[in-house]
């Protein structure tokens, strides 16, 4: 088999950052995938809720599943991409999502709630790698002046592939909710009923593993597109280090709750809409509203690249959390679509978040942005903890309660946005 054409490797400059402009096309493709798949959780959450007949925290358990990968790879992604470089660890976590992808066969066909969370944790692992490289890699590519605005455009595409995913996958996969109860059903014919209702589920996920199996040979063509911009020296558990530094710490910790508070709502969209107090709609129909959650996340996103060049992000992140607030206090006071599109815009309100954070907490880090990275990506286990928590809540209240908790999450990023609004001091 001929080998490809050697490709011609980037430059760098410490100060202006690496000028491989076509690369950012790649990093983009790596968002909207990384993003679109995350966001499917939201549709299959309340299938499996159904099939196997779970309450509110058990059915939350599968973004646990999800996000605890985060918590466990993220410090070893970080340790593979110092030594294998940014575009050869891409190829490597998008094998590994091709994988957790082809899982949900055995995990269809044992109709097993918990072979369903190991194949996701295992999608989980592959994405925390893609996201270790990814973040860090968007901020070098370019001037280190406009990387908050570039982390945010790039996340425009994660938001394009979270915006796209959940309505498909609400015609795809939950088109065929409540058309028989399970509670009706036991021993072998509820196994069978499972297995041919999760079916939907794996040729979703199969026509994902192709896609991900060309991206991922793709990418691999590209994998020595990059000069050696990573620090490849030192015990890998040094990055926890980096906590010790006030900016760093308290914006890896707001990483945590924004994911979760994120999470939880988006978790939480089709059963909060069904209530006849709220849209009163099917399950089918509310998963597609998913869109215009992950859907305002995008357009605030493309808006926020443009803003953040012109006002400090920390006040505009200020801003956006106390509109999350405002948004959720409306939505559980009031009822049918004033509850509805207010818990739907808090995605408008999210759009700036995550980059905007990411970007503040790891100002100054230099080659040590890798390390950063992994640290930060082990708090997006606040997917993990936040959205079973609230979960919790509403199975002892209400839907509308639990929104409190996200609530508290955003206030204390407001605080952090407010507390970062100043460049941080390299070093």
């Amino acid at each position: 088999m001929a080998l490809a054409p050697a490709q011609p490797t980037a430059t760098a400059d410490t100060g202006q950052g690496v000028n491989a402009p076509d690369l950012q096309i790649f990093v983009f493709a790596l968002f909207f995938i990384f993003g679109g798949i995350t966001s499917l959780n939201d549709v299959i959450i309340p299938k499996l809720k159904d099939l196997f007949t779970l309450n509110y925290f058990q059915a939350l358990l599968v973004q646990s599943a999800f996000f605890a990968a985060y918590f466990i790879f993220s410090i070893p992604a970080a340790a593979i991409v110092r030594k294998a470089g940014y575009m050869r660890s891409a190829s490597i976590g998008l094998v590994v999502m091709t994988a957790g992808c082809l899982l949900f066969i055995p995990a269809s066909q044992s109709g097993q709630f918990g072979v369903f969370l190991f194949a996701l944790f295992v999608l989980a692992a592959g994405i925390t790698m893609v996201q270790v490289v990814a973040n860090p890699l968007i901020s070098l590519l370019g001037k280190p002046a406009t990387a908050h605005s570039r982390l945010t455009f790039a996340q425009a595409f994660n938001s394009l592939g979270t915006t796209i995913f959940p309505i498909v996958g609400g015609y795809l996969i939950l088109g065929s909710l409540a058309k028989v109860d399970p509670k009706t059903l036991s021993g072998a014919a509820l196994d069978a009923y499972r297995t041919a209702e999760t079916q939907v589920v794996v040729n979703t996920y199969l026509a994902l593993a192709l896609a991900l199996v060309i991206v991922a040979g793709v990418v691999w063509t590209r994998r020595n597109r990059l000069p050696n911009v990573v620090e490849d020296s030192g015990s890998v558990l040094r990055a926890f280090n980096l906590l010790e530094r006030p900016r760093f710490g308290f914006g890896a910790a707001c990483i945590f709750l924004y994911v979760g508070a994120e999470v939880a709502i988006g978790s939480l969209i089709v059963n909060y809409l069904i209530q006849a107090d709220v849209f009163g709609i099917g399950a089918s129909t509310a998963g597609t509203y998913v869109g215009f959650y992950w859907g305002g996340a995008m357009v605030g996103r493309f808006i926020g690249a443009v803003v953040l060049r012109l006002v400090s992000p920390g006040m505009v992140l200020a801003a956006v959390a106390a509109g999350s607030i405002t948004l959720i206090l409306l939505s559980a006071n009031s009822t049918g679509p004033m509850a509805g599109w207010s818990l739907l815009l808090i995605g408008l309100m999210n759009s700036i978040m995550f980059p905007t954070i990411f970007s503040l907490a790891s100002e100054g880090l230099g080659k040590r942005a890798a390390e950063g990275s992994g640290i930060i990506a082990m708090a997006i286990v606040g997917g993990a903890v936040i959205p079973p928590l609230t979960g919790l809540i509403a199975d002892a209240s209400s839907l509308r309660f639990a929104l409190i908790l996200p609530a508290a999450c955003y206030a204390i990023i407001a605080a952090y946005g407010v507390y970062a609004r100043r460049p941080a001091m390299a070093g």
